[in-house]
This record gives structure tokens, sequence and C-alpha cells, in this order.
């Protein structure tokens, strides 16, 4: 008989980071993301916005590649603390399904095409591996 042995402890809980309400009020009521950001800088959602505009801009440029890097740069870490706070041991699921992590892990998203794009293939490699850790389904 064959058995196979996983982890015997399990995965961690999923990390579920709270939602920030003040921030979202803020961009419904015509905030720019700039003002958001200065605003709840803690909040990786507003730095993944920055970001993503950034990165995604019609004639996009070197420093427009630069800047998205360092907004999703920002919002990452950003996301790191709060993860943290939230029980996160740097490991384990943190779902896309669940809204509030969506910033953290656009940050991520946006942090590994930008690093791709200035020849930063390793650091592009480690946020796509992480965000196969933390999301399999969502990002496989």
């Amino acid at each position: 008989m064959s058995h196979s042995h996983g982890n015997l402890l399990g995965e961690p809980p999923a990390t579920l980071l709270p939602p920030t309400p003040e921030a979202d009020a803020e961009l419904a009521e015509g905030a720019t993301l700039a003002e958001a950001a200065a605003h709840h800088p803690t909040v990786s959602a507003v730095w993944a916005g920055l970001a993503e505009a950034a990165l995604h801009r019609t004639e996009r440029a070197l420093d427009d590649t630069v800047q998205a890097y360092a907004y999703a740069r920002t919002g990452y870490h950003r996301g790191l603390d709060a993860l943290r706070r939230n029980g996160w041991k740097g490991y384990g699921p943190v779902p896309w399904s669940h809204e509030p992590n969506r910033g953290f892990l656009r940050c991520v998203t946006v942090l590994a095409a930008a690093a791709e794009a200035i020849g930063e293939t390793d650091e592009a490699e480690r946020c796509r591996q992480l965000l196969r850790d933390c999301d399999a389904v969502q990002f496989p």
C-alpha cells in the first residue's frame, strides 16, 4: 500500500485584507489616484492604479515603465506590511477572490511586468512565483 505524505501541518489559512472604505469613497467622489495615494499611502490599490496607468500609457516611454515599477514597488511593500499585520507569515494563500487582496496582487503583477521590461528578469520571476504562491488558480 502506497501512502502519500503531504504537509501534515496543512497550509496556513488564507490571508484576507480588510476593506479600505475611506480610499474607495474618495475615489468614488472623484479624487485622482495621486490624491488618493497621498491621503491613503498604505492602500495598495491606489498604488496599483497608478502603476497600471503608467504601464499602459499609449506611447509608453522608459520613464513610464520606471514610474510603473516604482509605484508597483511602493504598493507591494505597503501590501506586505498589511498582510503581515493580518497574520501572513510570508507564505500561504492570498486569494484574488477576496477583493481587498487585489490591490496587493495587482501591484505584484505590474511589478513583474515592469521588471521584465527593464531587464530585471530575476525580479520578474520572483514576482510571478509569488503570485502563483498566493493564488495558483488566478495565477497559474
